[in-house]
C-alpha cells in the first residue's frame, strides 16, 4: 500500500524540452509558409545537417550527451523516492496505510502531551523515529525515557508501521539574559 511520489521535476524538464523544440518549429515553418523572414531558417539548418557526417565532433557529443540524460531520465523515474504513505501493520489482513504527514502531526501532539516537554521536532525515518524536544525544566533526569515510552505506546495504538526504534534526545533550557 506504500504510494511513491511522482517524479515532477524529470517530467517538466523533459516537457519544457520538447514543447521548445515543437514551438521553434512551428514557429519556423510558419513564417515560411507565409513568406515572413524566418526566426530559424530551415534551409540553413538543412544544409548544416546534410553537410554533417557521423564522424564529426558534434555529432558525438550530442550522441553523447543524449545518452546521459537519457541514463539520468530513467534512473530517476526507477530510484524510489521517500513513501508518501506508511503501511500500517495488516492484523486482519486489511491493509491500511497512514500519511507521513499525519503520522508525525499524530507523534508531535503526543510528545507535547508529555509534561515538561516544550517543543518538539519529529523527523520519521525507514527504520526510526527521532525527536528532538526542548525542555524549559532544570531538572530532566527521566524525560527523555518518558517520552520514548509515551511514543512507542502511541505507535502501538496508531498500528505499528515498521519501526524498530524511537530516539529521544532533550535539551535543557536555553541560558541567557532576560531582555
Amino acid at each position: 500500500m506504500t504510494r511513491w511520489p511522482r517524479r515532477v521535476i524529470p517530467a517538466i524538464a523533459v516537457a519544457v524540452l520538447v514543447l521548445a523544440a515543437c514551438v521553434a518549429t512551428t514557429v519556423s515553418l510558419i513564417q515560411r509558409l507565409v513568406g515572413a523572414h524566418e526566426f530559424l531558417s530551415y534551409d540553413t539548418v538543412a544544409d548544416h545537417l546534410h553537410a554533417t557526417t557521423w564522424h564529426d565532433l558534434p555529432v558525438l557529443l550530442a550522441g553523447v550527451v543524449a545518452a546521459v540524460l537519457g541514463i539520468v531520465l530513467l534512473a530517476a523515474a526507477l530510484w524510489p523516492g521517500r513513501a508518501v504513505v506508511v503501511p500500517l501493520a495488516d492484523e486482519d489482513a486489511m491493509s491500511a496505510g497512514v500519511r507521513r504527514r499525519g503520522l508525525r502531526s499524530a507523534l508531535r501532539g503526543t510528545a507535547g502531551a508529555v509534561d515538561g516537554i516544550g517543543t518538539e521536532r519529529i523527523r520519521l525515518r525507514r527504520n526510526a523515529i527521532t525527536v528532538s524536544a526542548h525542555s524549559d525544566r532544570i531538572g530532566t533526569d527521566g524525560l527523555p525515557d518518558a517520552l520514548r515510552e509515551t511514543l512507542t505506546h502511541r505507535i502501538g495504538q496508531i498500528g505499528p508501521p515498521p519501526v524498530h526504534r524511537v530516539r529521544a534526545t532533550l535539551r535543557g533550557p536555553r541560558t541567557g539574559h532576560p531582555s
